[in-house]
């Protein structure tokens, strides 16, 4: 189980960091000890270490759909304000819906993209339980959906590409929000966003899940990383719904065919974003050098085309899937 393996794998990256950077207590304590057969003796141990490190993490290069349930839903991976800082510029957070109030679980704005006026929105999730609480753990309210729209009728005003990135288990169900119109918020911007006329690219960075995705991804281009899922639902709702036991989600995920490479294969996605082996959370750097060589080369291509073209073929897409 892919758990295990990190488990395992972290304890050692512990361990490995201790002897490449010792603190000012350990280098007295080896000057006390001091000997060249010391010295040597720790060098073979951390090439040991490394060496069963690596080994561990060979074992990620074949997933089952649960590890990469699992690897969706780690804590170490990057959220939406983290993307924005590695990838874009000039970022002016924009907020409220103009009818309601301001969902913190959708953050978006404006920003530049190798210099490209761009509008940047995402799901956000918070990165410590408090922070979780305050976003409800990535999943807007009407408000949040509102507040993206509004957002994209700007962009498609002033001729902006648009860059969704979605990272959500689905719209919040509390009764609040039903009560505030969630379905009609979401599937009016199924609806905007079809006809819209500039660029959309859409990262499934996460979870993607149910309605609550969809309210961010009717986009051009679909790219999700590799192991990202997307779905119609969570595979713990998918099991207590289908066999009223929310224990089998693992034979869920088997089913549901909810990954990256089966919807790449599917022709659902446009493009799988390759992580570090292990998972994204083990080097962020790497994955925003990844997700930026994606967004660089589908941008440049969506952009060549006219409004026309971009609406028409967004449309053609959706139409296509499933025949």
């Amino acid at each position: 189980m892919i758990k295990d393996i990190l488990k395992e794998v972290e304890s050692l990256d512990r361990r490995i960091g201790a002897l490449e950077h010792p603190t000012v207590e350990d280098e007295a304590e080896s000057q006390l000890l001091g000997e060249e057969k010391g010295a040597s003796t720790e060098a073979e141990s951390l090439d040991e270490l490394k060496a069963r490190r690596d080994a561990l993490l060979e074992q990620c290069r074949e997933l089952t759909p649960a590890d990469r349930v699992f690897l969706a839903r780690h804590q170490g991976r990057p959220r939406i304000d983290e993307y924005i800082q590695a990838l874009f510029t000039d970022f002016f957070e924009q907020r409220g819906d103009r009818e309601c109030s301001d969902d913190p679980s959708i953050l978006g704005g404006i920003a530049r993209y190798k210099g490209v006026p761009v509008t940047v929105i995402g799901h956000r999730k918070g990165s410590t339980l408090e922070e979780n609480m305050h976003f409800r753990f990535g999943m807007p309210e009407p408000d949040g959906y509102r507040k993206a729209l509004r957002l994209m009728e700007q962009a498609e005003k002033f001729g902006r590409p648009i860059i969704t990135f979605i990272d959500t288990p689905g719209a919040y169900p509390g009764k609040e929000a039903e009560e505030r119109g969630q379905g009609e918020a979401i599937a009016r911007n199924l609806a905007e966003m079809s006809g819209l006329t500039v660029p959309i690219i859409s990262v499934v960075t996460g979870e993607g899940s149910s309605g609550g995705a969809l309210g961010l991804g009717v986009a051009n281009r679909i790219l999700m990383l590799e192991n990202a899922v997307y779905s119609v639902l969570s595979p713990e709702g998918f099991a207590s719904i289908l066999w009223k036991d929310s224990s089998r989600s693992g034979e869920a995920c088997e089913i549901m065919k909810l990954t990256a490479q089966d919807l790449l294969e599917d022709g659902i996605v446009e493009e799988v974003i390759p992580e570090p082996l292990g998972g994204a959370q083990r080097d962020h750097e790497a994955l925003f050098a990844a997700v930026d060589a994606a967004l660089e080369r589908h941008l440049t291509q969506l952009c060549k085309m006219s409004g026309k073209a971009l609406a028409d073929q967004r449309y053609k897409k959706y139409r296509q899937i499933g025949l």
